[in-house]
Order: structure tokens, then sequence, then C-alpha cells
């Protein structure tokens, strides 16, 4: 294999641990921030709970493989990113943890205040990296200061821009109705009809904060360059996807609305790493300074032996992972005899 065709393989790779990231942590993160609000009783956020507790950690080993396969794969491009964003970057870690915690600690103590705290520290810090990983990636399609030498010479209130800060309000609000429409799939009863109701509320926001990014994009990003004034089919086919998701949604068609906001945000990552390729990290004072995956990149026999490693790894664990979502389809009540602490 060529260096440049392992040299795009390898791009195509990070951007699919990253989608799926998205994809799956994105209602994990959504019924997280929900918790304190869709929960009336313990037994009701319970059962919330209990709708991602087999998968939420498993979940996030998307992002630890993605950037792990960043540090091999790009060494470049994850010393800029990680050192440049560290602020961003601990405080994400510091919202995954307060999730962690919580979900493990959480039923340690039957005294409704400690079960409360733990709740709202889900909650919050579901909210915290939903925020964090948009404005990111936001700033990362906008372009960051970054000079001749691949540095990262601004600091976190450099990424604190509208256009990063929209980005971050548009993924907030689209994992919550993600989290929505996963939480419709697997609640029953009087919770179910309430998730129903609460994701129509969620919908027109949604669609709001995901039409100024649009717009905005046009403002801030090089895609009329890039992509041109027509993006093509993928970001068209991605808007689309949640229009039609009040469709499903009015009609409790739970799995077509999760399916709908799947796809959207499927296809919105898609569309933003084509806007990136070649590069993976945009230079806002030159753009000949910009990071790409040719510049970036280990040596060609770091990235061939990691291929042969993925080929045989990566469909064992997606083959895990398949069966567990499998294995805990079922709808959950709020039974307390039903539900597990």
């Amino acid at each position: 294999m060529s260096y440049e065709f392992l040299q795009t393989l390898w791009f195509i790779l990070i951007a699919i641990l990253w989608i799926g990231f998205f994809f799956l942590e994105g209602f994990d993160f959504g019924v997280g921030m929900l918790l304190p609000f869709l929960g009336k009783k313990d037994e009701e956020r319970r059962a919330i709970i209990n709708t991602i507790g087999p998968t939420w950690d498993g979940n996030e080993v998307w992002l630890l493989t993605a950037g792990g396969a960043t540090f091999a794969a790009f060494p470049h491009w994850y010393a800029t990113m990680f050192s440049g964003f560290y602020l961003a970057l601990f405080l994400l870690l510091v919202g995954l943890i307060l999730r962690g915690i919580s979900f493990e600690y959480r039923s340690k103590d039957r005294e409704p205040r400690w079960r409360h705290r733990f709740d709202w520290m889900i909650a919050i810090g579901s909210f915290m990296a939903s925020l964090l990983l948009g404005a990111a990636f936001a700033n990362l399609a906008r372009g960051v200061p970054i000079n001749a030498d691949m540095m990262y010479t601004g600091n976190l209130f450099t990424l604190l821009n509208p256009y990063g800060l929209i980005g971050g309000l548009t993924t907030v609000v689209v994992f919550l109705l993600h989290g929505a429409n996963f939480l419709g799939l697997k609640l029953e009863g009087e919770m179910r009809e309430r998730v129903i109701a609460f994701s129509k509320k969620l919908y027109f926001t949604a669609m709001i904060v995901t039409t100024l990014l649009l717009v905005t994009t046009y403002i801030y990003t090089d895609i009329r360059t890039k992509l041109g004034i027509n993006p093509g089919i993928t970001p068209i086919a991605s808007y689309v996807a949640l229009l039609v998701t009040i469709y499903f949604i009015n009609r409790k068609l739970e799995g077509w609305a999760f399916i709908m906001t799947s796809l959207h945000i499927v296809l919105t990552q898609v569309t933003f790493f084509t806007l990136m390729f070649p590069r993976v990290m945009i230079s806002s004072l030159n753009p000949a300074w910009s990071l790409t995956i040719y510049n970036a990149s280990s040596s060609q026999y770091t990235l061939t032996v990691m291929s042969i490693v993925a080929l045989i790894f990566v469909p064992i664990v997606l083959a895990y992972q398949g069966w567990t979502y499998y294995m805990f389809r079922k709808r959950i009540s709020t039974d307390k005899k039903t539900l597990v602490y």
C-alpha cells in the first residue's frame, strides 16, 4: 500500500471513530442531561439511568480509541491539538469523570439528597462534555491560530468565539433530542408519553440552532471555496433528516425518530471531515501553516502495522458492542421489582 493511501485511510478511520463516538455518546449525553428533568421520582430516574447503564462506559471507549489512533497515526495533529486545547480537554475530562463517578456511586446510599446530588452531577457532566466537544469541532472547522512551527498560539478564550459557542450549543440541543428519542425507545408507560411530549418541545429548538449553525458555517468557515455554495448531498441530507424527525415523533414512531437524529449526527460529522480533508487542523494565521494528513502523519511502516492490527481487532470490537446492545434491547419499566440499582 502506498504511503498516501495509508495516510488517507487513517484519516477516514479516525473520522469513523469520531462519528461513532458522536452517534453513541450523543444519546448517552442526552439521556444524562435529561435525567433531573424527566425523572420525578427515584424509580423513574433509576429507570432512565438503566437505559444506558450497560453501555455508557463502552460508548466512551470510542473517544479513547480516537485519541489513541490520532496519537499513533498523526502525532503532530495530536501534539498540536492536545497541547493547544489543553484546558478545554481538561474540562471535558472533568465532565466525563463527574458522569462516571455518579453512575457508580449514586446507588450506594438510599438517602434522597445523596442520589439527587449525583443525578445533577450526571446532568452537569453530560452538558460540559457536549458543549466542549461541539465548540472544539466548530473551532477546528473555523480554524485556530497555528504558527509555522505547528504550535497553537491561542488560549481557552480563543475558542470562545461566536461560531464556537454556536457549535457547542447546537451539539447540546441535538444530543438532548437524540437522547429523548432513545428514551422513547427504551421506556414504557407514562414515562414514554412524558418523553415524547418533551421531544416535541426539543425539536423546534434543535431546528433553530441547527439552522443558525448552518448559516454561520458559510460566514466563519471556508465551506464556500472548499465545497461550494451547494455543499452536496451529505449536508443537505443531514438537515432533511432532522427536519422530518418531528413527523415520526408526532406519530410515536420512536425507532424512526431515533434513526433520523442518528442520521443527522452521522451526516453532520461526515460533512465536517469532508470540509477538513486533507487538513486536520486549519491555521487561521496562514493557510499554508495548516496541519494536513501529509505533514502530520507517522511513518509508512507505522501506518502499515496499525492497519493490520485494526483489520484484526476492529471487527471483533464492533461485534461485541453490537451484541451488547442486542442483549439489552428490551424496554425498561419503573416497577421497583424490575429495576437494577
